[in-house]
């Protein structure tokens, strides 16, 4: 049987809505926080709640499709991407901006077919932006359409960065050089605390080139199809 693109779509932007919802409503307020794999690898409440609520709204129409997601295959689920209908889903990309209240936190989740993206949504509630594509049909800011940059010439490009999860002494200071590198080079750089932010602002045109270490699937999954569509 074909999956109806157009009906998916629909189904799982309006559960990604209600997903904001979840988290601007939020974002204000006192969180229970657990930490993963260090003090700076976090998880709420929320993360698991809006997890949850994706999985759950997909699942109830679409009981075939596979998902991989960020708190799953931290609990140790083994993440495996086949051909079936798969949802890469991070429920709260920039977890330590919403335990902070800082407003840059979003949901990402992309769908992939035959290991192809062909949907990708991000949606940062706090400041109302809404990040969606479809192969072959653009990419798109609260319906409006938007491009990359286009932007070659180093030295007049702004990057966007993290520093990644890891406080090991030896990775730390390979990310410091290699930004520090970057640095004298470019024009400016921003974090905003998300890898999914920092790739929509790329398809948005704000900023010119995302450079990251220690990045997964869910991180850009989402914002890849953005940034080439």
């Amino acid at each position: 049987m074909t999956l109806d693109l157009d009906e998916c779509y629909e189904h799982v932007l309006g559960l990604v809505e209600q997903a904001g919802q979840i988290i601007a409503s939020r974002n204000y307020g006192e969180k229970t926080v657990v930490e993963k794999s260090s003090n700076i690898d976090l998880l709420t409440e929320t993360d698991q709640q809006v997890e949850r609520l994706l999985m759950d709204g997909i699942t109830g129409k679409y009981p075939d499709h596979k998902f991989i997601g960020e708190e799953e295959t931290s609990a140790g689920k083994k993440a495996e991407l086949t051909d079936d209908p798969t949802w890469i889903i991070d429920p709260v990309d920039g977890t330590m901006n919403f335990v902070h209240s800082f407003p840059h936190s979003c949901v990402s989740i992309a769908l992939l077919v035959n290991k192809q993206a062909e949907i990708g949504i991000i949606y940062n509630p706090m400041v109302n932006q809404k990040f969606t594509a479809r192969r072959g049909k653009g990419a798109f800011m609260n319906e409006k359409q938007i491009r990359v940059s286009g932007e070659t010439r180093l030295e007049y490009a702004l990057a966007t960065t993290e520093f990644g999860t890891s406080r090991d002494e030896e990775r730390t200071a390979i990310v410091l050089e290699n930004i520090g590198k970057l640095v004298r080079v470019v024009h400016g750089m921003r974090s905003l605390g998300s890898a999914a932010l920092n790739m929509a602002m790329v398809a948005l045109g704000g900023a010119d080139f995302n450079y990251e270490c220690g990045i997964h699937a869910w991180d850009i999954a989402a914002g890849d199809l953005i940034v080439r569509e």
